[in-house]
């Protein structure tokens, strides 16, 4: 469906159109029309499938920029997603000159009160901050007529249903409610029967739910051998923009240091780090300056990257939902990625589990050599001289005295060995120590761990033993089909299920 057909007024089309944007996504194609319409909506579908634009849109359709109050809220369970949803909204609305702030806790909360003097039609927070807000008798929500929900399950992980409850019971009960969530656990649902009214359940068909467009793979391999193969592979998939998950903080900082001194714009982003930080390695991130982020789950939540060609797994995660949210940082916006997961012998029963929850066997990878990898930095230290002789053609004049003085002295062949090998990354000559990390419990024959006081979230596993990972096929190219996977069912009562087969 093509935005034009919504309904929608000229000012967010022109915004929708410079955006890049022709047809809408599944979930905005299921959602739009009906919140146009008024009704209370609850969206499922995946991080990075155009839910802001799915909400944001209604919301921005019905505010009355000539009425100087807040007509807009959205509560987001993370910093980063609550400014890129602020950030999304006011280019969307920018025509319409509707104005959006955030708020959000690790941050000036004085600059925050002064942009919330100036009634903003909009805001997008936290809901720690939001509340703060309100107890401060900042933030008054008696005139809000829009609120929305954005990755609801993430907030109930993370606790926040108490305070989501304390910001309701301020927002006037005429109002629209727009939920999202990746998925839809009974708390949620939950949510829709207290706080929303009769809402529409649209839900992505279940093929799209699981990344289709991407190629999943796993390397079977010891723990101490992940650095130099994932780097190898660098060299043969000449990857664009990549994000690499590890386990824990250390594991992060050391692999960002790693591939630091090898050669690669790489920094990592965790807990730990200053919120400052953390957005100025994302800036840097999102506008190439650098090529590769590591990051831990945590530190991920609800970042919308756009333009990610390849995710690495450097550690398997231990809850297998993790993994799909990994894998969504690439594959948007009907774009292919290509996925990676480490896996050692022991941890195997966890990626049978993973193939269960998505429907898809990942394909064994070989792991590339050293002479495979050499001369996939051979080819890109090649391009890299083509590229910058058509781009420097007319800067060359004033070495050329000096080339030809070379050319004198050595032959042709030796100064261009010299330059590739000044160019090509050599990867391999340099060093990396990373520190083992203990691997996760070993799982028994049905997938249960061994420890008997764990709560484990993984249901059974697929038992075909640990013995494929010998399969040394070689898959670099994309070369699976993707299994049908069957469509949830929903008995939950209050609830109109409209499944999305579009797209």
């Amino acid at each position: 469906m093509k935005f034009e057909e919504l309904g929608l007024s000229e000012d967010l089309l022109k915004a929708i159109k410079r955006s890049g944007f022709e047809e809408t996504t599944p979930i905005q194609a299921g959602t739009i029309t009906l919140a146009l319409e008024g009704k209370d909506v609850i969206g499922q579908a995946q991080t990075g499938t155009g839910k802001t634009a799915a909400f944001g849109l209604p919301m921005l359709e019905k505010i009355d920029t000539k009425n100087r109050v807040t007509q807009g809220l959205v509560i987001a369970p993370t910093r980063e997603l609550a400014i890129q949803t602020q950030e999304e909204l006011f280019r969307l609305g920018k025509d319409k000159k509707i104005r959006v702030q955030a708020v959000y806790g690790g941050a000036d909360i004085g600059r925050q009160i002064r942009a919330l003097k100036d009634h903003p039609h909009i805001i997008v927070g936290t809901p720690g901050r939001m509340l703060d807000h309100i107890n401060r008798r900042t933030l008054k929500l008696d005139t809000v007529e829009t609120l929305v929900l954005d990755e609801a399950d993430e907030m109930l992980n993370m606790g926040f249903l108490d305070d989501i409850e304390a910001i309701i019971a301020k927002v006037p009960d005429q109002r629209q409610t727009l939920l999202f969530s990746a998925t839809m656990p009974n708390s949620i649902k939950q949510i829709g029967v207290k706080f929303m009214k009769n809402p529409e359940h649209v839900q992505i068909k279940s093929k799209e739910m699981t990344a289709s467009l991407i190629d999943q793979y796993y390397v079977r391999c010891k723990d101490y051998e992940k650095f130099d193969i994932m780097t190898r592979l660098f060299d043969v998939q000449t990857p664009e923009l990549t994000i690499i998950f590890g386990r824990t903080k250390r594991r992060v900082d050391e692999l960002a240091k790693g591939l630091e001194m090898r050669g690669y714009k790489a920094e990592g982003i965790h807990g730990d780090l200053s919120q400052q930080k953390r957005m100025s390695v994302l800036r840097a991130f999102k506008s190439g300056k650098l090529d590769i982020l590591v990051a831990t789950d945590v530190a991920a939540r609800g970042l919308d990257i756009s333009g990610v060609t390849h995710v690495y797994n450097y550690d398997i995660p231990q809850d297998p939902e993790s993994y799909v949210h990994r894998i969504g940082r690439t594959g948007r916006a009907g774009k292919g990625g290509l996925s990676v997961t480490f896996v050692t012998p022991n941890e195997m029963g966890y990626l049978h589990v993973i193939e269960e929850l998505t429907k898809k066997r990942m394909s064994p990878m070989r792991p590339p050599t050293e002479k495979e990898a050499f001369k996939g930095q051979i080819t890109a230290a090649v391009e890299k001289i083509d590229q910058d002789i058509v781009e420097g053609e007319s800067d060359l004049d004033k070495y050329k005295e000096t080339a030809s003085a070379l050319l004198e002295k050595y032959s042709a062949e030796d100064l261009a060995a010299l330059l590739l090998k000044s160019i090509a990354k050599t990867a391999s000559d340099v060093p990396v120590n990373i520190t083992p990390e203990r691997p996760l419990p070993s799982t028994g024959k049905k997938g249960q761990r061994n420890n008997r006081s764990s709560n484990n979230r993984y249901g059974q596993r697929n038992n075909r033993g640990d013995s494929r990972g010998g399969n040394s096929k070689n898959n670099y190219s994309k070369n699976r089909n993707y299994q049908k996977k069957n469509k949830p069912k929903d008995k939950s009562r209050g609830f109109v299920i409209r499944t999305n087969t579009k797209g």
